[in-house]
């Protein structure tokens, strides 16, 4: 019985491991990113019928530093990706892709076009939020210096606040504890 009872204790032990060790960090193209066509009306369409606030395009560069540095130590944080994904359709987009997507309008263009002419992304990263009409609500570029930053940032569109302010505003309202 001994034996019985220290084998389910080792059991227990390693399954109560593997409970903690899957709060850690996920892969944000698995858990972070949804999968698209990057056909935008149809991603409004399914931002609407899953009760979302709208649409975050992430623009990278394939070789920006700031761009690994956010997927590595931010997008891959759980209470990021919950949070992002219960209120946004979130899509990545190259700045110097090739790869064919259809805007908000139904015209198809080359990613590079989109985030260039369309949006006048130069520098990576850039989250852009647009609401479900496709309009441009607020835009973020760089890095942001921590999680706790980066949700900040998601309650800002969230709360309808970039409306009336800007984010840099916001951020210090948050730091000095306001809601």
């Amino acid at each position: 019985m001994k034996v019985w009872s220290r084998w389910l204790v080792l059991v227990m032990s390693w399954w109560a491991l593997g409970a903690l060790a899957s709060e850690g960090p996920r892969d944000a193209m698995q858990y972070f990113f949804h999968q698209s066509f990057l056909n935008l009306p149809d991603e409004v369409a399914t931002a609407k019928k899953d009760g979302q606030q709208g649409i975050m395009i992430m623009f990278v560069a394939e070789d920006c530093p700031w761009c690994a540095k956010m997927k590595a130590n931010v997008l891959s944080q759980p209470p990021v990706q919950e949070y992002y994904r219960k209120h946004f359709r979130l899509l990545m987009m190259d700045i110097n892709g090739d790869v064919p997507m259809t805007d908000f309008g139904n015209t198809e263009m080359p990613q590079k076009d989109f985030a260039f002419r369309h949006n006048r992304v130069r520098a990576t990263p850039v989250f852009a939020f647009f609401d479900l009409n496709g309009k441009l609500m607020t835009r973020y570029t760089g890095a942001t210096k921590n999680t706790e930053e980066f949700l900040w940032l998601g309650e800002f569109v969230t709360s309808g606040k970039w409306q009336t302010g800007n984010f840099t505003a916001y951020k210090r309202e948050r730091a000095a504890g306001k809601p």
